[in-house]
């Protein structure tokens, strides 16, 4: 009889799953830039991912929010990408600090391009603050998975070396941004951009430490 009674309830015990505990939102910006450039796959997959390796729980269905909305207060991490022109208006650079320095976390990746549009624009949003190249021991690169030499090369683009960038703000990083590196294309489905099994891998990696260390509210640094 108890096995009976097993067996009746198993299919409602294994289909219960708990509530997302939060969403990861990519960032709409203005400007003619392509924000929405690896929308298909490369968030999902980032997201499927750390929650297999991190035991995270994060929503599959990554959110879109405008960079002036007071919507991106509802996630703990926006991720930023595109090619081109990046422009925000001085509502939003404001609302973006505000956030920031708040507790939220801003990952930008630039897919190529974008890096001289993008710069001007932290400065609306951090006057006081200059991007610093962060050093390989820096604990970004030290979360789940370990990145003794820094950011992964995912794409080759300029031929220079990958560098990680950052906004520090109080002692606090808010900002990360990833230059000739290209994690986002590194995140999407192989066919996408036919990148190795490895460059995949390292790739997810390295995200999934960004949200790790996102996560991480009391990190001093």
């Amino acid at each position: 009889m108890k096995k009976l009674i097993l067996l009746f309830l198993f299919p409602f015990i294994t289909s219960f799953t708990p509530a997302p505990s939060f969403q990861i939102a990519l960032l709409k910006y203005n400007g003619g830039g392509d924000w929405y450039a690896n929308l298909a796959t490369s968030l999902p997959n980032l997201i499927e991912f750390c929650n297999d390796k991190l035991g995270t729980n994060i929503n599959l269905e990554q959110a879109i929010v405008d960079v002036g909305s007071p919507e991106i207060f509802n996630y703990p991490l926006v991720h930023m990408t595109g090619h081109g022109n990046v422009v925000f208006s001085d509502q939003e650079a404001a609302n973006l600090r505000n956030y920031l320095i708040a507790g939220g976390f801003l990952h930008i990746d630039d897919n190529y391009g974008m890096d001289k549009f993008i710069r001007p624009q932290l400065k609306k949003v951090f006057p006081e603050l200059d991007l610093v190249e962060l050093p390989f021991s820096h604990p970004v690169y030290h979360q789940k998975f370990d990145f003794i030499n820094g950011l992964p090369k995912i794409h080759e683009h300029d031929d220079k070396p990958a560098q990680g960038f950052g906004l520090v703000y109080e002692g606090r990083l808010v900002c990360f941004y990833s230059y000739e590196c290209d994690l986002g294309d590194g995140w999407e489905d192989h066919e996408v951009h036919g990148d190795s099994p490895e460059k995949h891998e390292q790739a997810l990696e390295m995200g999934a430490n960004l949200v790790q260390f996102a996560l991480m509210a009391d990190d001093p640094q």
